[in-house]
């Protein structure tokens, strides 16, 4: 996750191509028009090639395909709010490896990750804003190094997953671009 706001000329740039009535969603959707106007089905199954599930963060400064050398069908993403592994991150996990065949299983995080800078108040905050409390936790963190780790071995742990066996974790550097592997130190 990332807090990041966007610079006054990245707004303006964005801005430009819609109008004033025009949402967000409106332009992806426009968007998407015009890749259907050119698409061509792949004819590929939802198994991936590669046999190998990614979690990441869903911080949008995070090209995955791009900064893995991945092509489309080469393998399952799974992102969310930190990269870490839930209750919801093994379910997607279990389906991939057990209807959908993945036997491998790379972790990402990332530098300057916003989950870093909040923390399990902010459920509380929440709560006294929208008169419920959250059922989920934020699984904030500060030492994205030990997130890591400590993902690993949720996914290593878990008595639904049946290849565990190769299981890496990295943290992407947000300004070079470049993955650090964490170990089990």
């Amino acid at each position: 996750m990332s807090i990041h706001a966007s610079s006054p000329a990245e707004q303006s740039a964005r801005s430009d191509h819609s109008t004033a009535t025009e949402s967000v969603t409106d332009r992806l959707v426009e968007a998407n028009q015009r890749y259907a106007a050119e698409f061509h089905d792949p004819g590929m199954g939802a198994a991936p090639v590669l046999r190998v599930a990614v979690v990441a963060c869903m911080d949008a400064r995070i090209d995955l395909h791009k900064a893995l050398g991945l092509q489309l069908g080469d393998c399952h993403t799974i992102r969310n709010a930190g990269g870490v592994v839930t209750d919801d991150t093994i379910r997607s996990l279990t389906i991939s490896q057990r209807a959908l065949g993945t036997r491998s299983i790379v972790l990402i995080h990332h530098t300057n990750c916003g989950m870093q800078t909040i923390t399990e108040d902010f459920r509380g905050e929440l709560e006294a804003e929208v008169g419920q409390r959250p059922t989920w936790s934020v699984e904030a963190f500060t030492d994205v190094d030990q997130d890591v780790r400590q993902s690993m071995a949720r996914v290593r742990t878990s008595p639904f997953l049946a290849h565990t066996d190769d299981v890496r974790g990295f943290v992407f550097d947000v300004h070079t671009g470049l993955l650090r592997e964490i170990t089990n130190k």
